[in-house]
């Protein structure tokens, strides 16, 4: 079986400049190429930077700014931002998974979003978190089904959630079912609780886990960012210390052991190879969407249709014609279609048929009077 060598890169961003971002970007995954790293993940919401402000005061409270900054630097598909990061990946040779605030062309949502480039510099896959957390439903809007890609590298089957989106079980098996080697899950969590998170994660679907986190400390933040003495009141850092985000990033085996990390309170990149190998093992003894899997018994419906704001489709004049009865057997219920606690017996007279009768009476209901 083959090897992946990975590297997850705990590092700061420069608040809310996506391009002084993107350098930092660039001279990282340099470092991790040189390292012998094929696949290189940065953390959640890493370009341009975590909204800290939703954390560090309160809600809607003097924002205006900083989020106009956070709307100037989202990325955009298909813009020069989103080319430097493929050329990125192309230069180094490496797969690049990355964090960035998106949003589209034309609006002012953000979405919290992961995007995936090949080696050869192309984005092979995109996902927008499901359910933001919290005070970050003030910034970022939720994505939809159509966002949940497993990505094939040849070597390995990526893909993963992002923060606590890994608590989502139903999300976590759809991505599962689609034979998933190593999960990348990045994240703003932060303590020994995260660490068995993905531990948990490792041992329920037998697969490799990066987890990788931002760090921040105050010093990071530019002297000249705006109302930066709001933005960081003395009143949060004297609570929460001068690491503003702290870092938790590591790398869990198929059997939920550490192979790296966890690091705390510093720039590093932790890099590890991944022998394959032991995920086909481990599966011997718990594949859940395979042998140890029900089917007959429980089934995920998961809708991967995209829901843009609006759709567009001809319009079509209102027939004058009067509707056509109901189809026996295609527009009448089926006991199955019923939820399962009004569900009739099997037997039992369902659906009635014949013409109707009046209650303790024999004879049929005279007609309706329209």
């Amino acid at each position: 079986m083959d090897t992946l060598t990975v590297a997850a890169v705990q590092a700061g961003y420069v608040l809310m400049d996506r391009e002084a971002t993107l350098d930092r970007v660039e001279a990282l995954t340099a470092d991790a190429a040189r390292q012998g790293a094929q696949l290189v993940v940065f953390p959640e919401a890493f370009v341009p930077g975590t909204p800290i402000w939703i954390d560090t005061r309160p809600i809607w409270d003097g924002d205006e700014e900083w989020f106009r900054l956070l709307v100037a630097n989202a990325v955009v598909v298909g813009s020069p931002g989103c080319d430097r990061l493929a050329r990125i990946a192309a230069t180094h040779g490496v797969w690049l998974v990355i964090g960035v605030q998106e949003r589209e062309p034309a609006g002012a949502t953000i979405y919290n979003t992961v995007l995936y480039f090949s080696p050869d510099g192309q984005l092979s896959g995109r996902h927008r978190k499901l359910v933001p957390t919290g005070s970050e439903r003030t910034v970022w809007g939720p994505g939809d089904g159509s966002t949940l890609p497993v990505v094939d590298t040849g070597v390995a089957r990526i893909g993963g959630l992002i923060c606590w989106e890994n608590y989502m079980p139903l999300a976590r098996f759809h991505l599962y079912a689609q034979g998933i080697d190593v999960w990348l899950a990045p994240t703003l969590a932060v303590g020994d609780a995260w660490i068995a998170t993905l531990r948990h994660l490792a041992r329920e679907n037998r697969m490799y886990v990066v987890g990788v986190n931002p760090v921040l400390h105050e010093a990071m933040v530019p002297a000249g960012f705006p109302h930066r003495d709001r933005l960081l009141p003395a009143s949060f850092l004297a609570s929460r210390g001068p690491w503003v985000e702290e870092g938790n990033s590591a790398i869990v085996g198929p059997d939920g052991s550490i192979l790296a990390g966890p690091i705390r309170e510093r720039e590093q990149t932790l890099v590890a190879d991944l022998d394959l190998g032991r995920v086909a093992s481990a599966r011997r003894l718990m594949d859940p969407t395979g042998h140890y899997n029900r089917p007959d018994v429980f089934r995920l419906l998961v809708d991967t249709s995209p829901r843009p704001p609006s759709r567009r489709r001809p319009w079509a004049e209102p027939s004058r014609t009067r509707a056509a009865a109901p189809r026996a057997g295609r527009d009448t219920p089926r006991p199955d279609d019923l939820p399962s606690r009004i569900r009739p017996r099997r037997g039992s007279g369902w659906p009635p048929s014949g013409p109707r009768k009046a209650p303790g009476s024999r004879g049929p209901l005279p007609p309706v009077a329209r």
